[in-house]
């Protein structure tokens, strides 16, 4: 049988097709997103279970004069493909080469930058109310939402402003039980009732089958079986819809997997005007068993052998990882004080909070993709009298910022931040990169903010935090530590002192957090390729600043150079020029950091070179002085 993905250049090319053949298209594009992501590892699970969906999309729309929202990303590998990058897509993720995520600068079929949850909803009105001012009332607006993204406040607040204008969109409920991890929560529960309501779903195929005979007489027929359905639906559940008293009519559940009845529904559903959201019922990691039988771990699994499912692991020992180091001191911690609980938006495998909640799973909380109720909640366990540790990752903090200001530091509240993936994060790129949080948390009154050199660090900083009465700021890294030996003994650590790890006469290198390394090692290869000792600091805090420390370094030093892996707008640099500002130092102070711009996608140590923070760069920097 000879492949047809292979001519899919544009969707145009897709709806040249007969619709007996999207079938093929699916297998095909299911293998091709299998076979790349073997090779060239990104979110896998996500997007083979929307392969169907995509091909209904690009077949029953005019994309992209119809416009299509996904919401994170994660599930738009076969978009992408069938899109014209089909050829490029080995290039996904990688430096120079596609990014993992829509981006409107990459393809006129993405119609909006995404890599944060929750947001399609919002953008697919906004999109219908401009559609609607311009007078393009022919034009469809889709929004593709999962049940973990729906989870997020932005999503509801879009739906009930959505379901109040009466704007022309649909919103497509991709519901898989899964985000990352499996979902939680209320709303979760009540997807379940309905997908599982043997009467109702008895019910609503007989209307499904009365709603195709009916669409030939036109969306009038059509409402009026829909409004039958409800009413039945609403009897049979005992409750109204959700979504109805959203003013959003309301289809389905329905098999996402099959893509011929999906591609009629959302042609038929075209003709009806107003908010709708048609809610499909997939499974994540769909036609590759490994990931269907362990949606977790098949998210984002990294290279793997398509034939087998086994996924390619170094055995060569190695530092654990930062966000390990994490799970296990909160577990310590737990331990020692019955009052510490951790918190976490949904994250809880990929900041190891796991670790807690298979220990203390009552004293640890899911609270799904929610950063700002993360933060709030919190807050209150805190006045209460517990010892919330709120793991958040850097990128996503920026989602909570009102909460980390009102509901925590004006309260002098001590919640224990701990931001995961600080730094460059690498592949995920622009939209992920932990680099803003430095500038957006000195700027808050009574935090305290620091940065472990190393994961024995981390370990001491954890345990500090937790007896300090303060709120409290701990960002760390993704990636491994620095020792493989295994963990050390806590040890409380003064607040506000950093330490000289390295002395010497010439330079002085002021690092924060784990960068320090980075410069640890170009001071091993300036002294041993030069006749120069530059010193090395680790000050551990941005706020409050070792203020003795610095004094003693601006009378020692004629060149100061400040090193961060954030960027360098209200940083940690400028933290330091402010404080010599203020004490009338004379002496240079260089910096180096993240420039003001958005940094793109690739590895971690190809994007650190590229902001010329990685050991070459900083020699060059300091033999240039």
């Amino acid at each position: 049988m000879d492949s047809l993905l292979k001519y899919i250049n544009k969707p145009d090319d897709l709806r040249k097709l007969g619709i007996e053949q999207l079938g093929q298209v699916c297998a095909e594009l299911r293998e091709f997103i299998i076979d790349e992501s073997s090779r060239n590892p990104g979110h896998f699970g996500a997007s083979l279970g929307t392969v169907e969906l995509t091909i209904a999309l690009h077949y029953a729309l005019q994309t992209p004069r119809d416009t299509i929202v996904w919401d994170v990303g994660h599930q738009a590998y076969g978009h992408k493909i069938i899109t014209g990058r089909q050829s490029a897509f080995h290039t996904n993720r990688k430096l120079g080469g596609i990014s993992g995520f829509p981006n409107p600068e990459e393809s006129e079929y993405d119609s909006f930058a995404v890599g944060h949850s929750s947001t399609s909803v919002s953008v697919a009105l906004g999109m219908a109310i401009a559609a609607k001012q311009n007078g393009d009332t022919n034009r469809q607006i889709v929004a593709v939402i999962g049940d973990g993204s729906l989870t997020g406040g932005m999503a509801f607040e879009a739906l009930n402003h959505a379901g109040f204008a009466q704007a022309n969109l649909l919103v497509i409920l991709n519901d898989n039980n899964m985000a990352i991890d499996a979902n939680v929560g209320a709303l979760n529960q009540y997807l379940l009732d309905i997908t599982t309501s043997k009467t109702y779903n008895k019910l609503k195929d007989e209307t499904w089958n009365l709603l195709q005979k009916l669409s030939k007489f036109g969306p009038n027929a059509l409402s009026v079986a829909q409004k039958f359905e409800n009413a039945a639906k609403a009897i049979i559940l005992k409750e109204s819809n959700l979504f109805e008293s959203l003013n959003f009519r309301y289809f389905g559940p329905v098999d996402g997997h099959d893509v011929f009845h999906l591609s009629r529904l959302i042609q038929d559903l075209s003709y009806i005007q107003g908010p709708k959201l048609l809610h499909i019922r997939t499974q994540k990691g769909k036609g590759f068993k490994p990931a269907e039988e362990s949606q977790t771990t098949w998210h984002a699994p990294g290279k793997f052998d398509k034939i087998t499912g086994k996924i390619h692991a170094d055995s060569t020992p190695k530092p654990p990882r930062y966000q390990d180091v994490f799970g296990q001191t909160l577990v310590d911690l737990a331990r020692q004080n019955s009052k510490v609980v951790g918190i976490t938006p949904a994250m809880a495998s990929g900041c190891s909070m796991i670790q807690l909640m298979e220990e203390f799973p009552e004293r640890t909380f899911d609270v799904g993709i929610a950063e700002q109720h993360a933060v709030t909640l919190a807050a209150a366990m805190a006045k209460e009298g517990l010892v919330p540790f709120c793991n958040i990752y850097s990128t996503f903090m920026q989602r909570a910022y009102d909460q980390v200001i009102h509901d925590t530091a004006l309260q002098k509240l001590p919640v224990i931040f701990c931001l995961d993936r600080a730094g460059l994060v690498g592949a995920d790129g622009a939209t992920h990169h932990g680099v803003f949080d430095i500038p957006f948390m000195r700027a808050i009154p009574h935090l305290t903010i620091a940065s472990p050199l190393n994961e024995h660090e981390l370990r001491d900083l954890m345990f500090t935090a937790h007896s300090s009465k303060k709120p409290f700021v701990i960002r760390y890294p993704r990636g491994r530590g620095q020792f493989i030996k295994p963990y050390t003994d806590m040890k409380q650590i003064a607040i506000g002192k950093g330490t000289c790890v390295v002395e010497g006469n010439d330079t002085a290198l002021l690092t924060f957090g784990p960068i320090g390394n980075t410069a640890i090692a170009a001071g091993k290869y300036i002294r041993k390729t030069t006749n120069l000792t530059p010193a090395i600091y680790n000050m551990r805090f941005v706020k409050p600043l070792d203020t003795e420390l610095l004094d003693t370094i601006f009378k020692s030093f004629a060149h100061i150079i400040t090193i961060e892996d954030s960027v360098l707008t209200g940083g940690f640099g400028s933290a330091i020029i402010e404080y010599a500002c203020g004490q009338g130092h004379l002496g240079k102070i260089y910096r180096m950091g993240i420039p003001d711009e958005f940094i793109t996608h690739g590895t971690q140590e190809e994007l650190y070179s590229l902001c010329k923070l990685d050991k070459d760069s900083i020699v060059e920097k300091v033999l240039s002085l």
